[in-house]
């Protein structure tokens, strides 16, 4: 994958970037990236891979000079980011303050608040490996009196979600649990229940949900929510016929956001 609005010099041997997956070959096709996905800068960008890259492929000698010397300083992302849209004036003053802004407030968030919500975007662009990756980090380094265990118990929750998403529903509903006796929320027993039943029997189900210790009546509650979810869905789609090559198709299609999402 690539970007392609090359208006400038272009790389013969373009930069990756780890975290995303993608290749870039411009200072423009790097200022998208930079604009588009705040959340994902880190050290695969902010890095001496990059100054080199810049003086090595684009000629950009200087600005080189200018990013090599904010990574000894380490005066903070805006620094090192903001001479990069400069160079070729991608933003305008507007957008440059607003830019700024965003990073301001990005980088007085605690570690564990950057790397979830650079987690969070990593679902939303189906790169759910990932964002696994990225959630379990901020679990293992967990330390007492940090964000507090609401905060966590969404990491869990999150993390599960991935899971799911990946097809790999018994991991998800260990992560649901996992928040539910950390935090308690209904919206967790509710997700952690609704699991169950995609990869265990009847009886084990059964078994699973005496040992949550969770109260009947809300577990029964739960049970006829989702229950009703189905059936509005049932209703609403109905059960139209596809055709051979339409189930190909469709597939083909799950196969390929798998292996995205799984980096196959």
């Amino acid at each position: 994958m690539s970007f392609d609005l090359c208006q400038v010099k272009k790389a013969e041997k373009p930069y990756y970037i780890e975290s995303i997956g993608i290749h870039i070959y411009t200072i423009e096709e790097l200022c998208f990236y930079l604009y588009e996905n705040i959340y994902l800068i880190d050290q695969t960008i902010i890095n001496e891979a990059l100054c080199d890259w810049l003086r090595d492929e684009l000629g950009l000698k200087k600005l080189y000079r200018q990013l090599y010397e904010q990574l000894e300083k380490q005066e903070g992302i805006a620094y090192f980011v903001l001479p990069i849209f400069r160079e070729i004036g991608y933003l305008s003053p507007e957008k440059m303050r607003q830019m700024q802004e965003k990073l301001g407030k990005l980088e007085v968030q605690p570690e564990d608040m950057r790397q979830k919500l650079k987690g969070d975007y990593l679902v939303k662009c189906g790169m759910y490996s990932n964002a696994m990756h990225e959630y379990e980090q901020i679990l293992n380094r967990r330390g007492p009196g940090n964000l507090g265990a609401q905060f966590y118990a969404e990491i869990w929750n999150n993390l599960g979600c991935a899971y799911a998403r990946m097809f790999l529903f018994e991991d998800a509903a260990d992560c649901f649990l996992k928040g539910y006796r950390q935090a308690g929320t209904k919206e967790l027993l509710r997700r952690y229940v609704s699991v169950l039943p995609l990869y265990l029997s009847d009886e084990e189900y059964r078994k699973k949900i005496k040992e949550v210790g969770a109260d009947s009546q809300l577990v029964a509650r739960i049970q006829e929510y989702n229950s009703k979810i189905c059936r509005n869905l049932s209703q609403t789609e109905g059960n139209p016929e596809i055709s051979r090559e339409e189930a190909k198709q469709m597939i083909g299609r799950i196969r390929e956001d798998y292996c995205r999402s799984a980096k196959c």
